[in-house]
């Protein structure tokens, strides 16, 4: 379970008021004490993630949440978090009692619904409070599962596990493959490393280890090499690769040293289709070509890794775009699982692989800049725009043709 990246786990999001039970129905459902329970009520603060194995349904992320009621300045920020969270989230479970059910859970339930998501709703503390069918109707006009239960004492709490295996069992964290259908079994694969600094020594960086994988189980044959080791390989295969995949930092020299009629693409590219709208990205990379002195450029990182000398994001990529555009612009950038930045400042966002991060919360990031009229791109789509080749390495996906 430890060895599954949190990007491919499902994500499980406990939403709900204060001292409702959110951290003791977790207790109670992974039959661990995973979150600290108190009588007191905001003892969550910042959402806390655990990696968990649900019998039934596997490997999954786990989200406690601060409590959506909480107030004062400290408790808007604490709220705002909890918010953060279900933009990442594939299932939620709205944790509430028979007492305190109102407003609150109702707009719960829309917003998980207009986004398209599952989600269910317990009234917790049955144990000592009476139960109430008017408050069950909200749910049941809504056409929303809800149950009852006890999570102290652990009343239907096997029922209620059943029933988030069976609903959680229909989803789908992440695609099943990243290149599997652009390649078929026997092909062969050729991919483009060069050692990244960034990476722990003796190790790759992940997008690259798991590029190698989806090839090997996809029964296909992975040949990896250094940039400058790329024109000799080719020449040497005795068999013509199906695809190449480099590393964004080499692809205007890969692109050099691949015959046309070998396909070619980036791993950043590969992973901005898994994680989000690839034609959406390549959209917004057109933006660069009007962007003007003094426009405010963010940079999306979705790790918080420690930044080296010449980093791809805060120094490569602006000083690419800077000779590129011949304009002055001011470069930001937004690291870590939460976008703590107003979008709204800024003329274009450039997102990173994506490779933390899971499918919804890309694409909740996309609407939200979508919503403010901020064009996205990414790492991948913007070095190989701005190096003249990105045509020829979006020419594997259809969806991106007529776009540039």
């Amino acid at each position: 379970m430890t060895q599954t990246p949190s990007a491919n786990r499902l994500q499980i999001g406990i939403f709900g008021r204060r001292n409702a039970g959110k951290s003791s129905f977790i207790n109670a459902l992974t039959g661990q004490n995973l979150a600290i329970v108190s009588d007191t009520p905001g003892t969550t603060t910042d959402p806390v993630a655990k990696a968990v194995e649900i019998r039934g349904l596997g490997s999954v992320m786990l989200y406690d949440t601060a409590g959506l009621d909480d107030t004062g300045e400290l408790g808007d920020k604490r709220v705002a978090r909890s918010r953060e969270v279900m933009k990442k989230v594939n299932f939620g479970v709205i944790i509430t009692t028979y007492s305190s059910c109102g407003k609150l859970e109702e707009e719960l339930i829309n917003e998980f619904k207009n986004t398209g998501k599952t989600c269910i709703v317990l009234f917790n503390k049955i144990d000592i409070e009476q139960k109430d069918e008017e408050k069950e109707k909200i749910f049941k006009n809504n056409k929303t599962n809800y149950f009852s239960l006890s999570a102290t004492t652990g009343q239907n709490i096997d029922e209620i596990r059943s029933l988030i295996v069976r609903l959680c069992s229909e989803l789908q964290a992440e695609d099943s493959t990243i290149l599997g259908d652009l390649i078929s079994q026997g092909s062969l694969v050729v991919l483009v490393v060069p050692i990244d600094l960034g990476a722990p020594k003796g190790r790759l960086i992940l997008p690259q280890v798991q590029v190698i994988r989806d090839i090997l189980d996809n029964d296909a044959i992975a040949v990896t090499v250094k940039e400058r080791e790329l024109q000799y390989t080719l020449k040497t295969l005795g068999q013509k690769p199906a695809l190449v995949v480099c590393d964004s930092q080499v692809v205007l020299k890969a692109a050099g040293d691949v015959p046309d009629g070998i396909k070619l693409t980036t791993f950043s590219i590969l992973f901005s289709r898994l994680k989000g709208d690839l034609a959406e990205l390549v959209r917004g990379v057109k933006t660069v070509d009007n962007l003007k002195d003094g426009d405010r450029v963010l940079i999306m990182e979705a790790c918080t890794h420690h930044a080296q000398a010449d980093d791809i994001g805060r120094v490569k990529i602006p000083r690419w775009l800077r000779q590129y555009t011949g304009k002055n612009l001011e470069f930001e950038s937004n690291a870590g699982p939460y976008v703590s930045k107003d979008l709204s400042r800024y003329k274009l966002i450039i997102a990173c692989g994506g490779c933390m991060i899971n499918r919804q919360e890309m694409l909740s990031r996309m609407k939200d800049s979508a919503a403010l009229n901020v064009p996205m791109t990414n790492y991948g789509v913007l070095i190989s725009y701005v190096q003249g080749v990105a045509k020829r390495v979006l020419e594997p996906f259809p969806e991106t043709r007529g776009i540039l």
